[in-house]
């Protein structure tokens, strides 16, 4: 075999392992930060009478119900106002502040499209019958019957970020394949 043939297969058989190893080592790395809490706490509680596993899989479950019931308690008003308060403690924090919020801005990208202002582009009759017009939604309600109104972001020339904002019914819309950008 020659030096350029062991070369390629080292590179071949490195680059189909690596990806492999690296998602192994980050889902373990992963379940030890998201365990390590919750275990200690269960460790705490049961002394040595249980296997090494148990506290590590209990408290693996007790920190994912911890950071499920956080988004659950940020989700209304009043946990969101605590959650804006923390953050406004630690945004005058040196140091703290630009590490907060540098994780931030890398969580939020991360949270993808769905935190997007326009979910998708429709057509409506505006300002009148027989004209038709550009407009995205922004979001969707239900009326007492059920009938599904969306919220719709009309922009306006010359500045489109300033527009007018409409409560047109669902049936009286019609859908684009047009993107949001």
């Amino acid at each position: 075999m020659s030096n350029k043939g062991t070369k390629h297969y080292i590179i071949t058989g490195l680059l189909s392992i690596l990806p492999i190893a690296l998602t192994y080592w980050i889902i373990l790395k992963l379940f030890h930060f998201f365990s390590n809490p919750g275990a200690k706490i269960v460790a705490i509680i049961f002394k040595d009478d249980v296997p090494q596993y148990i506290p590590e899989f209990a408290g693996f479950t007790l920190t994912i119900s911890f950071i499920y019931l956080t988004g659950l308690l940020i989700s209304n008003v009043l946990g969101k106002q605590i959650y804006l308060w923390i953050e406004k403690i630690l945004s005058r924090i040196p140091f703290v502040n630009t590490i907060y919020k540098t994780i931030k801005q890398i969580t939020s990208h991360l949270s993808g499209p769905e935190r997007q202002a326009f979910k998708k582009v429709v057509f409506i009759e505006y300002p009148r019958k027989e004209i038709w017009t550009i407009g995205m939604v922004t979001g969707e309600s239900k009326n007492n019957n059920g009938d599904i109104f969306y919220h719709i972001f009309i922009p306006t020339t010359p500045n489109p970020t300033s527009g007018y904002l409409l409560y047109i019914p669902q049936k009286d819309t019609r859908q684009t394949n047009m993107s949001t950008e």
